[in-house]
């Protein structure tokens, strides 16, 4: 038996020597967070022995993992309290669910509140993600929203350090978190974007994307383009000892003074060089149109009275600081413009000139109220998608929409509030970078207003089933469901608004909206800058319940 035991005790040494010596994109998450910090101070919360599972995976036929593929590890770096979120991307993809969003979430505004009680903790996520699990799809879009606003809450305290190494790279709502952070650190072997290849393949067609060709697609978003590109700051080989050392000069360095999402001129002035009608590669950085929907443009126009127009210099986006209830308020609209020079984005969705428009015209309410009232800002929401096409790949447009969350976030955490109005299609990255960092959601109940983390065809083809089988999904789980009736069934919404002509608003409608819009700007005024609030309906403590459990457990294993 001693034998036994010696020889068991020999092949796990051996096996951790050799893990210590595997490149680390392919070390397993829990074997990564332990490479950062310091030897020996590594504790995992939640770990698998806790058993915080997705409570949606089993319903489906999925089995599902004991840490929802997140391992979160308190520890030290150089001696300081660090916090390490690490994604295990042989699960699902490492994509982002609800216990796993909220695992990440959750410890990150731990750690914001310990900063602000004058201890100071060092956050790194090691980003290894496909984006959204389409499985939970609006509760993971939920989850990464909370991870984005905690971000831009912690980095003003203490740098937010990502590092993207792995094969599987890092996209979706998540590549908002990458490009959020104080700094990045990617290897060549990773890829960061908002859009997979794949799905810019379905969406836009093999002419615009093959999701073969891997050399184009390392040209348009791998590790060392990012990095020359100025989209991500270390560019470092494929050696954990490296990138550890490399995560603590990031400490070193400090926070910088205006984060990549907050320098929006610089980025608008480098983009107006460009011709993207004209090719478009890596160096060069070193027919008929389906029905649009014109609901942004008619609730914008509805609710500013036509009045108080903002220059915005670009004609998808519609600024304008009109009288809401006796104050001025900033209201602002995407909406189609035929003649976009990025085609992409010619139908109303987020494109890379789209998000940097709104994180300067955001940014400029900041600026104007610093000293004074901080007015409200409306979002009004009717964008079908972010724009998918290899130009706003090789341009960062998860650069674009993050700067455009941050923007928002950073609004409501100054004091304005901030309120997102749901008109029409509230989709995927295009929904996290204009409205979901909003302190309140208010939609039209009507069948053309949905939400969801991707278009039917797209999720499909990703989680190979028909669109009717996504159909069937959504009517048994909310979640997965495009509706908007089934998103408010979440908890998620502050009012959702029946009665009203969505398409052709009349005066009676339009004062019924504006004051739910006054109501929320009053609850808001009254309530705290985060998103707590989210969790604390009757709705969410239902269909969010492994969310708010989540945040518990956490807060009682913070400290032990």
């Amino acid at each position: 038996m001693k034998g036994d035991a010696a020889a068991a005790g020999a092949a796990h040494s051996d096996y951790r020597r050799f893990l210590e010596r595997r490149s680390f994109i392919e070390l397993h998450a829990r074997e990564r967070a332990r490479t950062v910090v310091d030897p020996g101070s590594f504790r995992e919360l939640l770990g698998p022995f806790d058993r915080v599972k997705s409570p949606w995976l089993p319903l489906q036929g999925i089995v599902a993992q004991a840490d929802d593929g997140v391992v979160l590890a308190r520890g030290t770096l150089d001696g300081k309290p660090a916090l390490v979120a690490a994604i295990e991307s042989a699960y699902q993809g490492g994509s982002t669910g609800e216990v796993s969003g909220a695992k990440i979430a959750g410890a990150l505004e731990l750690a914001c509140r310990d900063c602000e009680r004058g201890r100071p903790v060092l956050p790194v996520l090691l980003l290894e993600t496909g984006g959204v699990r389409l499985q939970e799809a609006n509760l993971g879009l939920a989850a990464i929203a909370e991870i984005h606003a905690a971000i831009v809450a912690l980095r003003r305290h203490v740098p937010v350090v990502g590092v993207v190494a792995g094969m599987v790279g890092c996209f979706g709502g998540m590549s908002l978190a990458a490009a959020l952070c104080s700094r990045l650190i990617v290897t060549r072997q990773a890829r960061v974007g908002m859009n997979g290849p794949e799905v810019i393949e379905q969406e836009a067609g093999i002419a615009e994307m093959d999701a073969a060709d891997h050399a184009l697609i390392w040209s348009l978003i791998g590790g060392e383009q990012r990095r020359a590109a100025g989209l991500a700051d270390d560019l470092l080989e494929d050696d954990a000892e490296a990138i550890a050392a490399a995560v603590r000069g990031a400490f070193v360095c400090g926070t910088p003074a205006l984060p990549r999402t907050a320098q929006v001129e610089r980025f608008v002035r480098r983009l107006a060089a460009i011709d993207p009608q004209q090719p478009l590669d890596g160096k060069a950085l070193r027919t008929s149109e389906p029905c649009l929907s014109q609901r942004g443009r008619v609730w914008f126009e509805a609710l500013t009275g036509g009045s108080g127009a903002v220059a915005s210099g670009l004609p998808s986006v519609s600024v304008a600081d009109a009288a809401l209830g006796g104050e001025p308020a900033r209201f602002i609209a995407v909406v189609p413009d035929a003649r976009n020079r990025f085609p992409r984005a010619r139908r109303g969705e987020v494109g890379i000139d789209e998000g940097w428009a709104l994180a300067l015209h955001v940014r400029h309410v900041i600026a104007a109220d610093h000293d004074g009232a901080r007015r409200p800002i409306i979002a009004v929401v009717d964008v079908s998608s972010q724009a998918y096409g290899r130009r706003e790949e090789l341009l960062g447009i998860h650069l674009a929409c993050a700067a455009a969350a941050d923007a928002y976030a950073s609004a409501r955490l100054a004091g304005h509030p901030v309120i997102a109005l749901l008109v029409g299609k509230a989709m995927s990255g295009a929904f996290l970078a204009h409205g979901y960092q909003a302190n309140r959601i208010i939609a039209l109940d009507s069948p053309e207003v949905m939400v969801h983390a991707m278009g039917k065809q797209a999720a499909a083809r990703v989680t190979r089933r028909s669109v009717a089988e996504l159909d069937m999904l959504g009517e048994k789980f909310a979640p997965m469901a495009y509706d908007i009736r089934s998103f408010a069934k979440l908890g998620l919404l502050y009012k959702l608004i029946s009665g009203i002509d969505a398409d052709t608003p009349g005066p009676a409608d339009v004062e019924r909206v504006r004051a739910e819009l006054l109501s929320a700007i009053a609850d808001t005024r009254a309530d705290a800058r985060g998103l707590a609030n989210r969790l604390a309906s009757p709705a969410a403590r239902e269909s969010r319940a492994a969310s708010i459990d989540v945040r518990r457990r956490l807060a009682e294993q913070w400290d032990a």
